[in-house]
């Protein structure tokens, strides 16, 4: 069991069953159709955008968590496909996705450079990535996420990372999170919306 399994085994839900405020103010952007929800946990955000309308896809490494997320989106009466994919190994299908959410999806860089690659292939034509995660200044705070500055980008990182997509918002902040148990106060986050506008090689 990992540490995600043994997290998300506990009573009630680690981050809560209600969306990120981020994604609930935004995810209007995205084009109705198809999203990947990546490292989403216990299935609150993927659940949320099967509410709006899309069709989801979450996935995540944890197999407790999928279930978790199969098990609201069943109290929910909302319809949610979910796959357990460990990041180091997973593979986004091409121009597949009119959008892709990444919330607080806190991977080393060079796995983060890799899915993202992806990410940005991934996208179709206007479709949206949406993504909200803590910047390195949440290293002050003791309010939730990685410890390890390698898992926590800047906003100059991610334009870098994430170069190829049009900025329809990009900024860094300090916001209340308050998403259960585990992010509970004041922290600096990054939030980008970013639109796939070119045609791209769908070489990873």
């Amino acid at each position: 069991m990992n540490i995600w399994d043994t997290r998300y085994s506990q009573p009630g839900q680690a981050y809560g069953t209600q969306p990120n405020d981020f994604l609930r103010e935004h995810f209007t952007t995205i084009p109705m159709g198809r999203v990947l929800s990546l490292c989403e946990g216990e299935g609150r955000n993927a659940v949320f955008l099967a509410s709006q309308g899309y069709s989801v896809l979450a996935v995540d490494a944890s197999r407790v968590g999928m279930q978790n997320a199969e098990a609201l989106a069943q109290r929910q009466n909302v319809k949610l496909q979910t796959e357990v994919s460990d990041m180091t190994t997973y593979t986004i299908q091409p121009n597949g996705w009119d959008g892709i959410v990444l919330i607080f999806a806190h991977l080393p860089q060079l796995i983060r450079q890799r899915i993202y690659r992806q990410v940005i292939r991934g996208l179709r034509p206007e479709g949206v990535l949406l993504l909200e995660s803590y910047g390195p200044d949440q290293l002050k705070f003791k309010t939730g996420g990685p410890k390890d500055i390698d898992m926590l980008p800047s906003l100059a990182q991610l334009r870098i990372e994430l170069a190829g997509l049009d900025f329809i918002l990009a900024r860094e902040m300090e916001r209340e999170v308050l998403e259960g148990t585990f992010h509970t106060g004041l922290g600096a986050v990054v939030q980008i919306i970013g639109r796939r506008t070119k045609s791209l090689q769908d070489n990873a």
